[in-house]
């Protein structure tokens, strides 16, 4: 079997066999089939697209490439996975809240992709904290606190690492065929018991339609299934950023607002729905209302704080909170009116030009800038009101002010307030 026969097959819009598949990533991996090859199968199966039996073939092909994590305990193993937008620090709240329910949450994340921040790089914004763990070192974190978050380790589905880090640079990370494998070969290799998927939908989302979701949420559901991992979907709204930070420190610090109590009510209800999603499953929790009266309690009376910070410190960290960031330049409305847009791609882009996000894999982050959102879409705002923070270098925000503009439009007529748990199918 050679290579270029499988990558002509798949350019001419032919389904791939499991044997050229496993062909494929087992050559990869061993470095027998070199980058450009990887990257010309992964253009094509974006362009080309996947059936579900290849995206299965596939998905098992990059577990199959690595190990699976051992099990630390009888606790049921659960974890959720966002398809990522802007704002989105769910993870870092998640993960110790669900700990203190009595379950296990082994959680592999990633860096930033695209326009979206990655877990990894917020809380590598936390002095000292280590995402690179070998297998044996995050099992002890697991067994004394709950809940680890980490980059996948070499031995855990580095085909999926390898593959991860060419997709942001081949135009291929939009391909629901690749999201598919990507994210269930980690969670596989977690050896889950439930797993609930975040499904972003909107102009700041990989899926910018509902219809786009929905092809990916049964595409998921469907590897799933085959695989024998009970899988939940939940669609939520990216029309606008999720909370008011925007960055990686700063989200960071909008967490643990949420974990002490306080931060922006989206952020927790979705945290909140999302985690009672896995109680249920888990069968902790009989209903969503039960699941969701355990997870309050502990959300205010600090044990999830407090679980977030043995986190922390298991992982290298010092919970020192809020952690620093750059000064503040203020953006105010021209007019009176009703916020009826915020541009995601452009804050996304902002915090990227800021030095907050990578346009090459090997780039340094910043993780004192960011953005501040203000105001949220239908939210009456007057003249002069500001409309959003730029947190970098005072040289740096003036130069910037002119590309601002307009990121979040005014109208004269009043706008209907969006939800951030959507409806799907």
């Amino acid at each position: 079997m050679l290579p270029a026969t499988v990558l002509a097959k798949k350019r001419e819009g032919h389904a791939l066999s499991e044997s050229e598949i496993r062909f494929f990533i087992e050559g990869f991996c061993s470095e027998q089939i070199a980058d450009y090859q990887m990257s010309a199968l992964a253009m094509a199966i974006c362009i080309r697209g996947m059936t579900s039996a290849e995206v299965a073939a596939l998905t098992k092909a990059m577990v199959d490439s690595g190990d699976r994590l051992p099990r630390c305990s009888d606790r049921p193993r659960v974890d959720k996975h966002s398809t990522g937008g802007i704002g989105d620090k769910v993870s870092l709240i998640l993960a110790p809240l669900l700990a203190t329910c009595g379950v296990d949450v082994p959680m592999i994340s990633g860096r930033g992709l695209g326009l979206t921040g990655g877990t990894l790089d917020k809380l590598e914004s936390i002095e000292g904290f280590q995402t690179q763990l070998t297998v044996d070192e995050s099992s002890k974190v697991l067994r004394k606190v709950g809940a680890f978050i980490v980059g996948a380790d070499s031995s855990v589905a580095p085909a999926d690492k390898r593959l991860y880090s060419l997709r942001d640079v081949t135009g291929t990370v939009e391909s629901v065929a690749l999201i598919t494998a990507s994210i269930l070969s980690k969670k596989l290799a977690a050896r889950l018991d439930a797993l609930v998927m975040d499904v972003k939908v909107g102009s700041g989302a990989f899926m910018r339609t509902m219809d786009e979701a929905n092809e990916l949420a049964t595409s998921i559901r469907r590897v799933s299934e085959e695989a024998g991992l009970f899988t939940s979907v939940i669609f939520s709204d990216m029309d606008q950023p999720l909370g008011a930070a925007i960055g990686n420190a700063i989200e960071v610090n909008e967490a643990v607002d949420v974990l002490q109590g306080m931060g922006p009510p989206e952020v927790r209800e979705l945290t909140l729905e999302l985690c009672s999603e896995l109680l249920v499953a888990a069968q902790v929790a009989k209903n969503r209302e039960e699941a969701i009266t355990l997870l309050d309690r502990n959300l205010d009376s600090g044990a999830a704080m407090e679980r977030f910070e043995r986190m922390i410190v298991a992982q290298g960290g010092l919970p020192k909170f809020p952690r620093p960031i750059d000064p503040e330049s203020l953006v105010s409305s021209t007019s009176d009116g009703w916020v009826s847009k915020i541009d995601c791609p452009r804050i996304g882009e902002t915090i990227v030009t800021l030095g907050g996000g990578r346009r090459l894999t090997g780039d340094t982050i910043n993780s004192r800038v960011g953005v501040r959102i203000h105001v949220r879409i239908g939210e009456r705002v007057k003249r002069g009101q500001p409309l959003l923070s730029l947190h970098c270098d005072k040289n740096l925000a003036t130069a910037m002010f002119e590309s601002l503009n307009n990121i979040v439009e005014i109208s004269d007529c009043p706008v209907s307030q969006q939800a951030v748990i959507l409806t799907g199918s």
